[in-house]
């Protein structure tokens, strides 16, 4: 979840209605009220469209771990029937293929664990956000009973209602700002040091190539002796 998605989040849930009501000394409290629950369910709605995302990327996860797995498996049995035939071309082939499919396994699992735990924190968030938009509306209830009773006699201070959203506002938009700045440095630090040692890197490109192959032959050099997949 994006970064100022979770800090609205984290506000709202933290909030205290109470306190947030005591504190309206504003001309139009109602409205501030209404807009506070009005803000509930917006954020509700972008977590629900982010609950969405994360679900959508767990089912793709689990299907592309499904067709991998099939896929090595149809890989190991090809790779047999080449060594058979003595083409150990086309065995070479098959197996750097495994190699290929064994290092994204991982990355997959991976993923499908990371989404399933946020998929869990999202709805936990969903489920705050709607009891705390409950309390929210008890509340405007409470308040617009007291106000058809009787006049609560405060006398307004303008701008006192806006002041708590203001100070939220700057938070968020100073722990993006970071945000940016961190990533964007990170992102240009990595291009500098990439395009400084090129050289280097074309070599240790170049010895994982050769580590490689020599893989791929020990692996084939197994299977032929009848150690199956190393």
């Amino acid at each position: 979840m994006g970064e100022g998605l979770w800090k609205r989040v984290g506000r709202i849930v933290s909030g205290s209605v109470n306190t947030f009501v005591s504190s309206l000394e504003g001309a139009a409290p109602e409205s501030v009220m209404e807009e506070s629950i009005r803000e509930v369910v917006s954020t509700m709605d972008d977590v629900r469209d982010e609950l969405g995302r994360v679900v959508a990327e767990k089912h793709l996860a689990s299907k592309r771990l499904m067709d991998m797995n099939k896929k090595h498996e149809e890989l190991a049995g090809q790779i047999e029937i080449a060594v058979k035939e003595g083409r150990d071309d086309l065995a070479e082939a098959a197996i750097s293929k495994q190699m290929d499919i064994e290092v994204q396994i991982p990355i997959l699992e991976g993923t499908i664990s990371d989404s399933a735990a946020q998929e869990k924190e999202l709805e936990g968030y969903i489920s705050a956000l709607k009891a705390q938009e409950r309390e929210m509306a008890d509340a405007l209830s409470d308040y617009r009973k007291a106000m058809s009773e009787k006049d609560l006699g405060r006398v307004p201070t303008p701008g006192a209602e806006t002041q708590g959203n203001s100070d939220f506002e700057k938070r968020v938009g100073n722990a993006q700002a970071t945000f940016d700045r961190v990533f964007s440095k990170a992102s240009g630090g990595e291009d500098a040091a990439v395009h400084s040692s090129r050289q280097e890197a074309v070599k240790l490109a170049e010895l994982e190539d050769m580590a490689r192959r020599n893989r791929v032959q020990e692996r084939l050099a197994a299977i032929k002796g009848g150690g199956g997949n190393a």
